[in-house]
């Protein structure tokens, strides 16, 4: 096994002034120790990686790092900044930055020495080693844990799966010190992070750490990288609360249901574990139970300590985050409503091409089938297709309460959307029948109950309690209000022409291109969506301005990597091979390589293009009944002539912006001083 860092591999007079021109002036000793094979792919992975949440922790430390093909052998490269670089850390700039690579399918060995490197970090000894050090050999080697540390090394070097046992003894030991003879208030804890290399272990040292200060018994399971051993369940049942500090889902979560739950991003377990033991305390104290809730979360909330508590017990931090928890239920509804959209779509699309649009009012062909008959496949395939359809609202609706409120809101979400379709509220309906049971439950959740109640409760008090109360405000107190919305919206859209249709395909294309798959981007898709459930004129040519726009990202990148080979790396060329595919196939997702590498010069173009496309697309009066297919459903569209000139004339703006930005940072002078030459070199990621 080669070692993780060398000499090579510290820089103890790091100039770079930017996050990316650290990474790319540690990067490229990576390269020259052979440990890296492609420059630029790496630091488009680095980028990526940073996009998603700031490396940057407190005490001046800034951890970049990644999963990449693009590494042969796990490393590290170390690099001490006189300045300090921004690294996105609340406390201000970082001047201890390591790079992290780790290979695609990096062995656990060494991810245990990276995962207990992380750990370290939050020993101030060791921080002020690296900073007073000054020979790269013996900081290698401090690195390294080969200089015998103050406490012993077996407590410091060691795997996600003994973490439990050691951050449990050591809690028992404060406990029973501060305590004599008393039980230790215990919690449980669960820490991970995207790439599973960094945060997650030095958010678990940290609790374990405060836990010894605070005589509490804190147990960590680490999700990350280098294992996943679950908590023993008595450790779970013996708990007092739960701790989550995580931006990736926690597995398993229905074994914290019924625990009194502070759930929060990874950096804030980091930053401030103190704060959140206190606070698990206080909900214990009070008796608070919360379901082992939440969904996807939101990553890069734009918080210091990425805090996206949804335990709702109304600190100002969760009102401060109320528009990310918002986004991060609504897209929960939409993820799961997408692939209802898809098949429902494309088959009553495809019925229409086999037997035309009078299909949709044919027999039911469980009446009459004549095998023989094109018209006869061609109602089934439409029939098929609607009873795809009909599940769009109840999944959309069910699944936005169970991002709120997990498993036991889904029966009275799904029951809202259902209402919702019946007072013929609509995706507005069902959008606010999730809502409205998401909120129940978590109120219903609040209640406190006997521990003997608690195995009921999810599986019938609260399905039938919220049920009852989201019923009775769907049916007398929203749904014809909504209704009546739904409505004025479907009769605006109808009447939309001119200006105004222009204006929003404009919104619509921007709103398609700025995320390429993200919130926003969904947003606008659902919106689309929503009108092909009862399809008139106006919703038929939002749907299509919402492909088309959706269609320029990816095939921008294509042709642009086309024309001016010279301006991309190798992998962005062979990622714009693919975009020509991605890009015809409707999957804005394949431009988001290109964007992660260089956002400020992609996104704003790609945006132009999309904007471009979708206010061409509504003013030749394009329309679309299918939901997705791209290219190969033009035979479906109206007026596709004038449709794929729509398409081509974005295409060509996007690229041609994103052409000439390029040229304009490779043509900028490169010898205005060390720190401005990094500077022009570096795509920037931010």
């Amino acid at each position: 096994m080669s070692e993780l860092i060398t000499a090579e591999l510290v820089d103890l007079d790091l100039s770079a002034a930017t996050k990316d021109a650290a990474a790319r002036s540690l990067a490229e000793r990576m390269v020259a120790a052979h440990r890296v094979t492609d420059l630029d792919g790496f630091l488009a992975d680095v980028a990526a990686r940073e996009a998603q949440m700031p490396t940057g922790l407190d005490g001046g430390i800034g951890i970049p790092h990644c999963r990449s093909e693009h590494v042969n052998a796990p490393t590290l490269a170390f690099g001490r900044s006189g300045a300090g670089i921004d690294f996105g850390a609340a406390d201000g700039p970082a001047d201890l930055i390591f790079l992290i690579a780790a290979p695609a399918g990096a062995d656990d060995d060494h991810l245990t020495i990276l995962s207990g490197l992380a750990r370290r970090l939050m020993d101030p000894e060791f921080t002020a080693a690296l900073r007073a050090g000054t020979d790269p050999r013996a900081v290698a080697a401090l690195i390294r844990g080969e200089e015998p540390p103050e406490e012993p090394e077996q407590a410091r070097v060691e795997t996600g799966n003994q973490e439990q046992e050691r951050a449990g003894t050591g809690a028992e030991a404060a406990g029973a010190t501060g305590a004599a003879g008393s039980v230790p208030f215990r919690i449980v804890a669960v820490t991970s992070c995207p790439t599973g290399i960094a945060h997650t272990y030095m958010a678990a040292e940290s609790l374990a750490a405060a836990g010894r200060a605070e005589g509490v018994e804190v147990t960590v399971e680490t999700q990350g990288s280098a294992g996943f051993k679950k908590l023993d369940p008595a450790v779970v049942a013996a708990a007092d609360a739960v701790i989550w500090a995580h931006d990736v889902e926690v597995r398993e979560k229905a074994r914290f249901r019924g625990k009194p739950l502070v759930d929060v991003g990874v950096k804030a377990g980091i930053n401030r574990p103190a704060e959140l033991i206190a606070e698990a305390r206080r909900k214990a104290e009070r008796g608070e139970i919360a379901a082992a809730a939440g969904s996807d979360k939101a990553s890069g909330s734009g918080d210091d300590d990425g805090d996206r508590s949804r335990d709702g017990n109304g600190s100002g931090a969760e009102h401060a985050h109320f528009g990310v928890r918002l986004r991060t239920y609504l897209m929960s509804g939409v993820s799961y409503m997408v692939p209802f959209v898809a098949a429902g779509g494309l088959l009553i699309a495809l019925s229409f091409a086999i037997g035309g649009y009078e299909t949709a009012s044919a027999k039911s062909v469980a009446d009459h089938f004549v095998w023989g008959e094109a018209d006869s496949w061609a109602a089934l395939l439409n029939q098929i297709g609607s009873a795809a359809f009909g599940f769009l609202v109840p999944v959309l609706a069910g699944y936005i309460a169970y991002g709120m409120a997990d498993r036991p809101a889904l029966v009275p979400g799904f029951v809202g959307g259902a209402i919702a379709l019946t007072v013929n509220a609509g995706f507005l309906g069902g959008l606010v029948a999730g809502l409205l049971a998401g909120a129940v439950v978590m109120a219903v959740q609040r209640v406190p109950v006997h521990a003997t109640l608690r195995g009921i409760m999810p599986v019938l008090v609260i399905p039938l309690v919220a049920s009852a109360a989201v019923g009775f405000l769907m049916f007398i107190v929203v749904g014809k209000p909504i209704a009546s919305l739904q409505n004025a919206l479907t009769d605006w859209l109808n009447g939309l022409s001119g200006s105004n249709a222009v204006i929003l395909g404009v919104v619509l294309g921007l709103m398609m291109c700025f995320d390429m798959g993200g919130p926003l981007n969904k947003v606008a898709y659902a919106f689309a969506v929503g009108g092909l459930a009862d399809p008139t004129p106006g919703g038929l040519k939002v749907m299509a301005a919402v492909m088309a726009a959706g269609m320029v990202p990816p095939l921008a990148m294509a042709l642009a990597t086309t024309v001016r080979r010279g301006l991309f790396t190798k992998t962005e060329r062979e990622n714009g091979r693919a975009a020509w595919v991605l890009g015809a196939s409707f999957i804005t997702e394949g431009a988001i390589p290109f964007a992660a590498a260089d956002p400020l010069r992609v996104i704003p173009s790609v945006m132009a293009g999309g904007a471009v496309t979708g206010a061409l697309s509504m003013a030749f009066g394009a329309t679309l009944r299918a939901p997705h297919g791209g290219v190969f459903v033009v035979p479906l569209i109206g007026e596709p002539f004038l449709y794929l000139l729509a398409i081509a004339a974005g295409t060509l703006v996007a690229t041609a912006l994103v052409v000439l930005l390029k040229g304009a940072r490779r043509m900028a002078p490169e010898a205005a001083g060390d720190a401005g030459a990094d500077g022009a070199r570096v795509t920037v990621a931010a």
